[in-house]
């Protein structure tokens, strides 16, 4: 079976980055709560932040809060949006062919079982 853990991991956060401003762990978190299916861990996540910073589509910040360490907190850019765009255009047109996939693999999966 192919890999494709983190395929969509830069849609995800931008996604959720829209949504609010938040940090790597707190952003795991919400993936692994609201995904029906999360196939990121915590290395991939902080690997597609990195490469979403170099990109200009986030910005990185590191703040303080009270006596614990600093964490860096993200927050999408224009550019940031723009690609989020993007994404939901290519993720749209993914959805159309799996749903081929799946209605063609259905029909003839059940033709074959009678």
């Amino acid at each position: 079976m192919p890999k494709t853990h983190g395929r969509h991991a830069p849609a995800f956060l931008l996604l959720f980055l829209n949504e609010e401003p938040s940090y790597r762990a707190r952003l795991l978190a919400r993936l692994q709560e609201q995904l029906p299916h999360c196939l990121l861990d915590s290395a991939i996540v902080y690997r597609t932040l990195v490469q979403l910073e170099r990109q200009g589509l986030v910005r990185g910040e590191w703040k303080e809060k009270g006596a614990g360490q600093p964490r860096k907190w993200y927050s999408i850019s224009d550019e940031g949006r723009k690609a989020l765009e993007e994404y939901a255009g290519d993720i749209r047109r993914r959805e159309e062919n799996l749903q081929f996939f799946l209605e063609r693999y259905g029909g003839s999966y059940r033709a074959r079982s009678k």
